[in-house]
């Protein structure tokens, strides 16, 4: 393993430790807080997919508490945004103050040494005094750590879960899945749940639609079923643990559900199945539960109604229930001139009261177990009982994409092997043969003991 270096912030943390938490805010300088009339300016780097909507909503409800300090949040596309990160942290000027990175990033970017440790660094003497570490999930919590040290903290949480229609279920005449709902179990339900639900003799209705085609994210999937079996990505030494009995069943079990899939489903990413099940076409959906609100009860977005939409894990496999973990986390650059208005910012975004606030409002997951605990706004009240029994399940089976700095090489491979298998050009044996030789090699040569 190779090793990350600890951040020094020594400009920084003159600036910050001079400040102090109870000192008067300054017009300037890395510990200022601003003011109504010279407030200071913020900049957020985050995917585009919740960017617009949180500069629309989430900042106007952070600057009634705190108008001293403006928040810009600039969005960009899933595929762009890492590479577009490390090129800001790493520029002699960098342009943004916070930075929001997907589940296996935090490694790669605090790789750059460019990132504060939030917990031990100088900006911790910011940290509010009622800001609890240890309310958070640990999974959640541990996705912006790297080497000990916690770079950054979960701002919207997330897992892969099953999203169910009622309605097509009942007209199948099959039980509605829970937790402990088998994969087993499930396929025989869609020998059901393919059904023609118009009587004119055509099938209309499919049992699933997820990702299937080359896409970082489509590996996910496999992944969660392996996970639930029992089995793993990778050892402790970052050396491919995948490949065997348990890794191509679960990757012939991914495709095998194209099988009860819509036509054309191989093409499907993000929005595709999404749009399937929105329109009553699908089943079950696996997809991130952040897409709730937009699925069960936005009328501009879904023909279903929230009497139509449930919601549980994935299937389970041996070891319980299948689900993924999709934390996306903040990071505060060390270049920042206005570190403690950032970590003001993200303080209270992943406080208690932040958490509630966009669950109701912006349909994200909590992070914090308090907040999981207390009684949500009616219509979160599955989802996050949904979330618990992910959490768990993530927490035992370690469902998350590789911890380390070549993890978005990792994705891209297992993406590129797992599309081959979907189109059929290889087996599922053959497809994990050629990935478990390409980590190998990519690994090897970046030093790592394989």
């Amino acid at each position: 393993m190779r090793r990350i270096p600890v951040p020094v912030t020594a400009v920084a943390a003159v600036a910050l430790l001079a400040a102090g938490c109870g000192s008067p805010p300054q017009k300037g300088g890395a510990g200022s807080l601003g003011t109504a009339q010279h407030p200071v300016e913020i900049r957020v780097l985050a995917n585009d997919a919740f960017a617009k909507q949180w500069q629309d909503k989430l900042v106007p409800r952070f600057r009634e508490e705190h108008p001293g300090i403006k928040v810009r949040v600039d969005g960009l596309p899933y595929a762009d945004q890492l590479p577009k990160t490390m090129l800001d942290l790493t520029g002699v000027t960098p342009t943004y103050d916070i930075v929001l990175a997907d589940d296996p990033w935090i490694p790669r970017l605090a790789e750059s040494g460019a990132l504060l440790d939030l917990r031990n660094g100088a900006v911790s003497k910011f940290t509010d005094k009622a800001y609890d570490w240890a309310d958070f999930t640990p999974s959640d919590l541990a996705a912006g750590q790297a080497e000990g040290h916690q770079y950054a903290v979960p701002v919207r949480t997330n897992l892969m879960l099953m999203f169910y229609n009622r309605s097509l279920y009942k007209k199948a005449g099959v039980d509605e899945p829970d937790e402990r709902t088998t994969w087993k179990q499930y396929l025989k339900d869609a020998r059901k749940l393919d059904q023609d639900t118009n009587g004119d003799g055509k099938k209309d209705s499919w049992t699933i639609g997820t990702y299937f085609t080359k896409d970082p994210l489509t590996p996910t999937i496999w992944q969660s079923i392996l996970n639930a079996d029992g089995g793993h990505l990778m050892d402790g030494r970052h050396r491919v643990t995948f490949n065997n009995a348990k890794g191509v069943k679960a990757l012939q079990t991914h495709v095998d559900l194209l099988g009860h899939a819509p036509p054309g489903a191989s093409t499907y990413q993000f929005n595709e199945p999404l749009e399937a099940f929105r329109q009553g076409r699908t089943a079950t959906m696996f997809m991130w539960g952040s897409v709730y609100k937009g699925t069960a009860l936005d009328k501009t977005s879904t023909k279903l109604a929230p009497g139509d939409v449930g919601i549980t894990t994935m299937p389970a496999g041996s070891a319980g229930p299948s689900t993924h973990r999709g934390v996306w986390s903040a990071a505060i650059t060390k270049k920042s001139r206005h570190q403690a208005a950032a970590w003001t910012f993200l303080q209270w975004v992943t406080s208690k009261k932040g958490e509630r606030w966009a669950g109701a409002n912006l349909g994200s997951f909590p992070a914090r177990r308090s907040t999981l605990a207390d009684p949500p706004a009616d219509w979160l009240g599955p989802v996050y009982e949904a979330i618990k029994k992910g959490d768990k399940a993530v927490q035992a089976g370690k469902m998350y994409r590789p911890r380390l700095p070549e993890s978005d090489a990792v994705q891209q491979i297992l993406a590129l092997q797992t599309s081959r298998a979907m189109s059929g050009e290889v087996s599922a044996k053959g497809a994990l043969d050629q990935a478990e030789k390409d980590i190998h090699t990519l690994l090897a040569a970046k030093g790592y003991d394989q």
